[in-house]
């Protein structure tokens, strides 16, 4: 298959125009013209992912390994060294970034994973109503993510509408219209100004919030009639 049918499938799926103008999805590494024997799918691309990997792979990753231009490809720095590596291999790479969290991520991984119903989505923020404790959803959040410990900003004892958004939401914190906000990377001054205003969040990870991209994107494939290989990237955290 050539990397342009391929591409031409999974902008049916989720258009990479609806991406955010900061962002860079799309075909990074490769050629339209190409033809691919292999494909994986990841949150991102490392070097023992890329070293694994057959020749003639193309990678589908939710984080693109380009964000902005580079001036210079010094193949000892990231990531013109993952770059070299794919150059070498014939390896090819479509991000599916903000298009994706906008179409699939945010809902599937509220209702997959979470088992939560959706009220309404509105690009990145899904909202969903029912009634909680504090103890029970946070011992959900844990129990579902994997995580073993919690930031909490502002918690209430009870819980009737949350709102998700993947990756690092807390900008959208002012639009959420929620009792409780899910999201990762909470800054400091974030975390100030929820508690200013009573906004009960929960740092549930950058990671660990989006690491069912390729669960996700595979299930939708199949359904196109296209498999892939699903490789799961590594937290660069540790808890210690």
């Amino acid at each position: 298959m050539k990397i342009e049918e391929i591409y031409q499938k999974l902008n049916t799926l989720s258009p990479f125009n609806l991406q955010e103008k900061w962002d860079n999805s799309g075909l990074l590494v490769g050629d339209m013209e190409r033809e691919f024997k292999h494909i994986t799918l990841a949150l991102d691309v490392d070097k023992e992912s890329l070293e694994k990997v057959k020749e003639n792979t193309l990678f589908i990753v939710h984080h693109p390994l380009i964000f902005s231009g580079l001036k210079e490809l010094n193949f000892s720095v990231y990531p013109a060294n993952l770059l070299e590596i794919m150059v070498k291999k014939n390896l090819s790479l479509i991000a599916m970034h903000t298009n994706f969290d906008k179409t699939h991520l945010n809902a599937k991984k509220k209702k997959k994973v979470l088992g939560l119903k959706i009220a309404s989505q509105e690009d990145f923020i899904c909202r969903t109503t029912g009634e909680w404790s504090k103890d029970e959803f946070l011992a959900l959040l844990k129990e579902k993510l994997g995580l073993e410990v919690l930031k909490v900003v502002s918690p209430k004892q009870k819980i009737t509408s949350i709102a998700l958004t993947t990756g690092a939401g807390a900008s959208l914190m002012d639009e959420v219209n929620a009792d409780c906000f899910l999201t990762g990377d909470i800054k400091y001054h974030d975390a100030m100004k929820a508690m200013s205003q009573n906004l009960m969040m929960v740092d549930i990870g950058h990671y660990e919030s989006e690491q069912f991209f390729a669960q996700i994107l595979r299930d939708e494939l199949e359904n196109l009639g296209v498999l892939g290989i699903i490789t799961q990237s590594q937290n660069p955290f540790e808890i210690m």
